[in-house]
């Protein structure tokens, strides 16, 4: 008996991490990314540091594909703001 392979199975977790800081920089930057036991230590960190993570499996295709240190193209600026608004308002919650 053939079973189908369920469509996300297949696929390595991927995952990338930015940093930005107002005032000091124009524009956030990719610090780490990777996939598959890269991916899963990225979000451990992230977790063990209480830094929000956002799901956006389109996002990280592209985030990917940049160098690290290298700051996101301007294309990006928008849907990476909603991220950081994001991860500000979930920030804010906590305190």
């Amino acid at each position: 008996m053939n079973q189908e392979t369920p469509p996300n199975q297949n696929k390595r977790k991927q995952a990338v991490a930015l940093k930005y800081q107002a005032g000091t920089m124009e524009a956030p930057k990719v610090v780490a990314k990777g996939s598959g036991y890269v991916a899963e230590n990225i979000l451990k960190v992230a977790q063990d540091h209480q830094i929000p993570v956002q799901e956006d499996p389109s996002l990280v295709e592209v985030l990917g594909k940049l160098d690290l240190n290298q700051q996101i193209p301007p294309e990006l600026y928008q849907v990476v703001a909603e991220v950081l608004a994001f991860v500000y308002r979930l920030d804010k919650g906590r305190k």
